[in-house]
């Protein structure tokens, strides 16, 4: 696969690493125009990622992604296709380790039977900007990446450690996954899509 109107040579590590693994994760990614879109990862290595996506980038494209359990990327649109296109994932080596620890849990997660690992689709709600509150009082402001009827991926700069409770406005939930740039986390219970409508309305009032 030869890359479109960019010169990009990939490293040793990226060689080493180009081990593409099938997955169906969600997230969403900014184009150079700082529009949003939501997309669908087809595939993904440590240094390559094919999206499904109603919005294509154009080759030589610069990218920028949050995908669920994986977090933020950066990356250029190296080929385009007709549901979607495929961009070079642009990392230090260690952030590709990272990747590829990432990627192998993920390969693997439909046999640990994870309760996480629910067919909810994802969305980014209109006002991402929340209220992480931990049980103990402390509360810190957070990003919401994505979120669905189970759970949500946050942006923050804590990480509470796995299986801490939390409130998300007034949805009870732990926290299931560490990635670089937050958490996610399982509600108690499965929302109604009202229930997120009416929160997220809230708090953007």
């Amino acid at each position: 696969m030869r890359a479109a109107a960019i010169n990009y040579a990939p490293s040793v590590a990226e060689k080493r690493n180009f081990q593409r693994v099938r997955v169906k994760i969600y997230g969403r990614f900014m184009l150079e125009d700082r529009s949003e879109h939501s997309c669908q990862v087809v595939d993904m290595s440590p240094g390559n990622v094919a999206l499904r996506t109603d919005r294509i980038g154009n080759p030589g494209e610069k990218i920028i992604a949050y995908i669920d359990h994986i977090g933020r990327i950066e990356g250029v649109v190296t080929r385009t296709m007709q549901d979607g296109f495929a961009m070079t994932i642009i990392a230090s080596d260690r952030k590709r380790d990272k990747l590829a620890a990432q990627l192998t849990w993920l390969a693997n997660k439909h046999e640990l039977d994870l309760p996480e690992d629910r067919r909810h689709e994802r969305v980014a709600p209109r006002n991402p900007m929340s209220v992480l509150h931990l049980m103990d009082g402390r509360h810190y402001q957070c990003r919401i990446i994505d979120l669905s009827l189970s759970g949500a991926a946050l942006e923050i700069d804590v990480k509470p450690a796995l299986g801490v409770q939390v409130m998300l406005g007034a949805m009870r939930a732990q926290v299931v996954r560490h990635f670089e740039d937050g958490v996610a986390i399982e509600f108690a219970v499965v929302q109604r899509p009202e229930t997120l409508d009416t929160e997220f309305n809230r708090a953007a009032s």
